[in-house]
């Protein structure tokens, strides 16, 4: 007898089923479309069956940069500080810079409207910081890493790859925000292929569109985007 032949048959099925979820056969791409289709409907719910794949596909959680950190204050702390910064810095130099309107207007009724605010910070964090983070950055990274390679051009390609298809989902904030979601992607993109650790990518994006959403609440995007260019 084998060695195989002392396998359980469901264990030798959920064996195969997991290295068909992780290769890009029938059931791999199948898989695939469905994440992205749910990540359409609700960036949420394509990180949650992210979540369902890395299971069912028994692949590890560091393959999509699911690692402790080192320091989760000091994480926070960073990611906290870096967020907010670059926002400031994409509000008053880069997008004036690129002649970009200073006024998200697809969310402009969230000025001085306090439940409204609550509510979209919350989404904010969950559909930006956690889900769109966890889709682009982890899941992509892993599925292109694997198809193309792990080099630092592959790493190259998958920056500028995914960060396209970041930019693509911000086309209903119209062209400047789809040129912010460019700039933002490959930084996102860039830290994460650095460092292969996703919650501080986490923390600096929720940073980010919340630090956004707090000058979209006080009105403040029109003086910030003139602060430096009249």
């Amino acid at each position: 007898m084998s060695i195989d032949d002392s396998v359980p048959t469901s264990s030798r099925a959920n064996s195969n089923m997991a290295q068909a979820l992780r290769g890009f056969g029938l059931v791999g791409v199948l898989s695939l479309l469905i994440i992205a289709a749910g990540a359409v409907v609700a960036m949420p719910l394509g990180a949650l069956l992210i979540i369902l794949w890395v299971w069912l596909s028994a692949t590890a959680w560091s393959k999509i940069g699911y690692v402790t950190p080192n320091s989760w204050v000091g994480t926070v702390a960073i990611g906290t500080l870096f967020g907010i910064v670059f926002k400031f810095l994409m509000k008053a130099v880069v997008m004036p810079l690129l002649v970009a309107d200073p006024v998200n207007h697809t969310y402009h009724y969230l000025t001085g409207n306090l439940f409204a605010s609550l509510g979209f910070a919350i989404y904010l964090v969950i559909g930006g910081g956690w889900a769109e983070e966890t889709v682009f950055r982890g899941y992509l990274f892993e599925r292109l890493g694997r198809l193309i390679g792990t080099g630092t051009l592959a790493k190259t390609a998958i920056v500028a790859l995914t960060s396209s298809l970041f930019a693509s989902l911000h086309y209903d904030q119209g062209w400047p925000g789809v040129e912010q979601a460019v700039i933002t992607g490959l930084v996102f993109g860039t830290i994460f292929a650095l460092t292969g650790r996703l919650f501080l990518n986490m923390v600096i994006h929720a940073a980010f569109d919340l630090t956004a959403l707090v000058m979209i609440y006080f009105d403040a995007e029109s003086r910030l985007g003139h602060l430096l260019f009249k």
